[in-house]
């Protein structure tokens, strides 16, 4: 259930042009905000008991369940309004997460009869890496370095594979593997990476494999080991790519 809340009428403007002088010192514009619910239709609980049983259990997995729902409904969104920008949401956009269970009409307006409100855990990232995302950053905002198309495409095969999408994961990844190998080849890093390059190399055929799987609708076992494996390959050499560009 997706509900839409402090909605904002649109302002009408009636100068030429719709445009109107800005303050030097606006005001904060408030904004609406979306709130979604994500109910279990499955197997009702046997009684009240029960439910705060769960309740006094349940925490980030069951969030994290809750969210892939949501992010598959979102991403059904996308392909049916041929939205190329619609896209799905992490657990750290979320202004406030609860988990709670209550009666039909209860939960399909958002309420419950009991709730719990989840703290958002601190986002885990390594230290040793935030400098080099940082000096990353400024390299490609100020044009001393330029993305690698592999970059954006191995990122889009993680997405695919994280959401469970692993057709179009395997698909994916065969077009970011084959662009990796030929721009790292040139790349300024290149011979610091000659080792990685080869292991990428190696790793070709069966990411061919697992995009021709995914091409006729049977993507195995084997192909999704294969896939998950080479991707996570070639974000380490670009990782390391990082570094060694690195000032």
């Amino acid at each position: 259930m997706l509900a839409t809340l402090g909605t904002i009428g649109r302002r009408r403007i009636a100068v030429r042009g719709r445009q109107r002088k800005a303050q030097p010192e606006p005001e904060p514009v408030p904004v609406s905000t979306t709130r979604a619910t994500v109910i279990d239709v499955g197997e009702p609980v046997a009684s009240e008991d029960s439910a705060a049983a769960w309740l006094a259990g349940a925490g980030e997995g069951e969030l994290a369940a809750g969210l892939a729902v949501l992010n598959r409904a979102l991403h059904a969104y996308r392909i049916a309004t041929t939205d190329p920008r619609a896209h799905g949401i992490r657990r750290h956009d979320a202004l406030v997460a609860r988990l709670g269970y209550g009666a039909g009409e209860q939960v399909a307006d958002g309420l419950w009869t009991d709730a719990r409100e989840l703290i958002a855990p601190v986002p885990r990232q390594r230290r040793s890496r935030m400098p080099v995302a940082h000096a990353r950053l400024a390299a490609l905002l100020t044009g001393r370095r330029e993305a690698l198309v592999c970059e954006e495409l191995a990122l889009r095969a993680r997405l695919d594979l994280d959401e469970r999408r692993e057709r179009e994961a395997a698909l994916q990844l065969r077009l970011a593997l084959d662009a990796a190998l030929a721009e790292l080849s040139a790349d300024p890093a290149g011979l610091a990476l000659a080792e990685r390059i080869e292991e990428l190399r190696a790793l070709q055929a069966s990411v061919i494999a697992a995009a021709e799987h995914a091409l006729d609708g049977r993507l195995h076992p084997a192909d999704r080991e294969a896939a998950a494996f080479a991707l996570g390959r070639l974000e380490a050499a670009l990782r390391a790519r990082a570094a060694a560009l690195a000032p």
